[in-house]
């Protein structure tokens, strides 16, 4: 993946258009000057070795300088240089994100899929020795992170998570089971963990069944209720979401479809709430789980592109220098002997 270690610097580059239309300018003021002497054409053979065609190259040659350094200030990376593999022993867990409009509810603040987020976050900085994986659903699931142990990464990807994100609107916590399910690696000495944060609204059947298949081969499926079992308003920028009647829709944690769907998976239903214990209850259940061997990447460092651009940079400056706007003497005999 290409990116810059300091993109503000590229804001510069707006600049180089500018100079192209004052330098077009000067150069229209120029030729008007001489013009005013008498004929154009005339002048130009009196003035041995002037090129129009020079000028410009020498300009084209000065601003390409001009943009490389720029380029070269923002320092260019791409790609990931890997560091020493190391073994680490550790489990596997893939959280399964609830992100219906539901979860913009604030009966747990600052809301439902906010403070799901923010948990996430602060288990999976705990998890050093983990593999963790991340997806999304709604009335679809999509993977948004495979397996990795690149936690910075997990995190980055966390971040840009909405409920914009899945378009078909529901809650199919069998799909985002089965995707979950599809995502682990096939060593099965390591503890695997599918962790589903939701309300529990589920509009779409099958969760449970998805559930019992994943605990068949050995994994264990963890449901974090998110909300209150009272019930709450789910805000738009329109005011609260309405029904086809106009009547204000209030969503509620189904508390007892988490824990049927929990048991079906032989994990735990844990309530989360405005404070840290659920994220202290799964951290527990978590550590239950067999560890087992496997290969990190440490310390990935991107690849530099800045020896490159320097160089490029260097040529362009020499060529510049090079490059005079009128033929020098040197270069006008050697071509007459050439001839």
């Amino acid at each position: 993946m290409f990116q810059f270690a300091h993109p503000d610097y590229l804001y510069a580059l707006l600049l180089l258009p500018l100079l192209g239309v004052l330098f077009a300018f000067s150069q229209w003021r120029k030729n008007k000057r001489q013009a005013q002497w008498g004929n154009r054409t005339m002048f130009l053979r009196l003035v041995q070795g002037q090129s129009t065609f020079r000028v410009v190259i020498k300009f084209v040659l000065q601003l390409s300088a001009l943009a490389l350094l720029i380029v070269l200030l923002a320092h260019p990376q791409y790609g990931l240089t890997s560091g020493k593999p190391i073994k680490k022993q550790g489990i596997e867990v893939i959280f399964a994100l609830d992100v219906s409009q539901s979860m913009l509810a604030r009966d747990v603040q600052p809301s439902r899929l906010d403070r799901s987020k923010l948990l996430i976050s602060t288990l999976t900085e705990r998890m050093q020795n983990d593999k963790v994986g991340l997806n999304i659903f709604a009335g679809e699931a999509y993977p948004i992170l495979p397996l990795t142990n690149d936690l910075v990464s997990a995190n980055l990807f966390l971040d840009q998570v909405s409920t914009d994100m899945v378009s078909l609107q529901g809650t199919n916590i069998g799909a985002a089971i089965e995707l979950a399910d599809k995502g682990f690696s096939n060593n099965k000495k390591v503890g695997k963990a599918i962790v589903v944060i939701t309300d529990g609204e589920n509009h779409e059947g099958g969760a449970i069944e998805a559930a019992k298949a994943s605990a068949s081969t050995g994994k264990h499926v963890y449901v974090l209720g998110v909300g209150s079992t009272s019930g709450a308003e789910i805000p738009t920028t329109n005011g609260p979401l309405t029904d086809n009647s106009g009547n204000v829709v209030k969503t509620a944690l189904n508390e007892q479809a988490c824990i049927e769907l929990a048991q079906a998976g032989k994990g735990q239903f844990i309530h989360v709430d405005g404070t840290n214990s659920a994220q202290e209850q799964l951290q527990q259940a978590l550590s239950q789980l067999q560890q087992a061997e496997s290969s990190f990447v440490n310390d990935s460092t991107p690849n530099e592109l800045f020896p490159w651009i320097a160089c490029l940079l260097v040529l362009a400056l020499l060529t510049e220098l090079l490059f005079a706007e009128r033929q020098q003497d040197w270069w006008r005999k050697l071509s007459f002997l050439q001839r």
